[in-house]
């Protein structure tokens, strides 16, 4: 059986594969600035307009099991890169939000603070809600603080799912607003 780590080395290396992958689809079908803008501002799509952390899982957890970064403090550097990345494609890039329809939606959600911009803020929630379980998980399987999350277990862990199905139902409706159909029909 392969160590954990290996394993998250492997799980980390292929999706790193996906996105240079489809970094070289787009400068296949553009050019290279392009298809790096475009890739970037996909990327950053996944990192502000969903509510798991899913884009910033790519650093979060191999960080925390290779080196004990916590999860919630590489998100936060992860998040300023996606908001930098937008701030400088809007004020210098914008042509290029027209290539996919992920960067289309990313510049309608941006480019219209209301209400599109709760669909940043609900993702954000639902982000740094699953990067503190995931956390907290770390610190009970290495014995950390277990005390005080047995302790308080069922409290918290309830808080914590009603404000996660609240955020994903804010976040649902917001999304069908868009005119975007989530069950693919």
């Amino acid at each position: 059986m392969k160590h954990p780590k290996h394993q998250v080395i492997i799980k980390f290396l292929i999706l790193c594969s996906i996105l240079i992958s489809y970094f070289a689809y787009l400068t296949y079908q553009y050019d290279l600035l392009t298809g790096g803008v475009a890739a970037l501002i996909t990327w950053s799509f996944f990192v502000l307009c969903t509510p798991v952390a899913d884009a910033g899982f790519l650093l979060d957890f191999p960080l925390r099991l290779l080196f004990g970064i916590r999860m919630v403090v590489s998100e936060v550097v992860v998040w300023a890169i996606a908001i930098s990345v937008n701030t400088l494609a809007l004020l210098y890039f914008r042509d290029f939000y027209q290539t996919t329809m992920l960067t289309r939606l990313m510049e309608a959600i941006l480019t219209t603070p209301f209400p599109y911009w709760f669909v940043i803020i609900l993702s954000g929630i639902g982000t740094f809600l699953s990067i503190r379980f995931g956390d907290e998980l770390m610190d009970v399987l290495h014995h950390r603080d277990r005390e005080y999350f047995h302790s308080n277990h069922f409290k918290y862990e309830l808080v914590l799912v009603v404000f996660f199905i609240f955020v994903l139902f804010g976040y649902y409706e917001l999304i069908a607003s868009l005119g975007i159909n989530i069950k693919g029909e």
